[in-house]
């Protein structure tokens, strides 16, 4: 049984489990070079959970509750938000809310519309809610925000499955847009070292070789 087949399995337990299955596929340690240029000794690969079979539904079930009813739209810049924001949408339907994925290419489409936007058009000033699967400096949800509100949608909140806690926060705040995350990387570290203290076999698994 799926979680969208028993949804009385209640969102605090789903947030747990989906914070043990980052902790377990996508946290690795190392060195690393992000996508902002900036150097880490640690990186998420966000898509071994959102594209992970019972992960995307429990992002689905999870970042579902962070919308409001007056969310209509949600969407990203490619590809971090595209598994994100078809797992809301799939999850809304289930419980009886309409909710439609937007994704926003990084450049036009080369042929056919060249379109920077693909997915249903949705009324002038549509509340549309940015996506993101791991936000930094938050520059890459501000190129979808931008291309949204080109578009004529209204876009004023970011929601993030995971804040790395660098400086992404305090730049909505400047820009005057909501945001919000499901964990911070302090979540994450913490839980996985309480994973790695009771079985090292859990985590060692996922270490950068």
């Amino acid at each position: 049984m799926t979680l969208i087949d028993n949804p009385s399995i209640a969102i605090s337990t789903v947030k747990q489990q989906l914070l043990d299955l980052i902790c377990t596929d996508a946290y690795k340690e190392g060195d690393f070079v992000l996508s902002s240029g900036q150097q880490s000794n640690y990186y998420i690969n966000s898509k071994l959970v959102t594209l992970h079979p019972q992960g995307s539904q429990m992002v689905g079930r999870v970042m579902l509750t962070y919308l409001d009813d007056s969310v209509i739209g949600v969407g990203g810049l490619t590809l971090g938000a595209d598994p994100i924001v078809t797992a809301i949408s799939v999850v809304a339907a289930y419980e009886g809310r309409s909710i439609t994925p937007l994704i926003v290419r990084k450049k036009a489409k080369g042929h056919g519309t060249q379109a920077f936007i693909e997915g249903p058009v949705l009324p002038e000033q549509s509340n549309v809610v940015i996506l993101e699967d791991v936000v930094t400096t938050g520059q890459s949800a501000m190129k979808a925000i931008v291309r949204l509100r080109e578009a004529g949608y209204a876009v004023n909140q970011v929601i993030s499955l995971v804040d790395r806690q660098q400086g992404g926060a305090e730049y909505y705040a400047q820009a005057n847009i909501d945001f919000k995350a499901v964990y911070t990387i302090s979540d994450i570290q913490t839980r996985w070292q309480e994973l790695q203290t009771a079985d090292p076999a859990i985590t060692v698994k996922i270490r950068k070789k």
